[in-house]
């Protein structure tokens, strides 16, 4: 089995391959990600969220930040870029190039996360492409 910060690295080159299916091993099949809809989100759900985001956005990368450990406990700060190139929640490409920052607490049972808590900036994404007026 491996641990926690070894399954963590190889969800994290899997996205940035885009292998979308490779990254989603993270998670256990009971796992719920809060922070992105109203209620939690189980296992296929989230699949379909980022299902969304590689239709969206070309070839998405991630980049962590700061990486803490308390157990099995992990916080990371990341980005998120990629480019604008399909529909996304409503809004048609704009060939943007766009930078998503955000905070993520995974908490793991054995190399899998069971629950994830997670903060990305949304507003400022649908900002960047235009779905939203930018700040005065």
């Amino acid at each position: 089995m491996a641990t926690p910060l070894q399954s963590l690295d190889a969800a994290y080159e899997a996205w940035n391959q885009g292998n979308l299916d490779r990254y989603l091993e993270l998670y256990d099949d009971e796992s719920r990600l809060h922070g992105y809809t109203p209620e939690p989100m189980d296992k296929p759900e989230v699949k379909g969220f980022y299902e969304m985001i590689f239709r969206a956005f070309n070839s998405p990368k991630l980049a962590f930040h700061e990486t803490v450990w308390d157990g099995d406990t992990c916080a990371i700060r990341f980005t998120m870029t990629g480019r604008h190139f399909a529909e996304f929640m409503g809004v048609p490409a704009t060939g943007t190039e766009i930078v998503l920052p955000g905070i993520g607490i995974l908490h793991f049972r054995g190399d899998r996360v069971i629950e994830r808590f997670s903060e990305a900036d949304m507003l400022g994404l649908l900002g960047q492409i235009g779905a939203t007026p930018a700040p005065a």
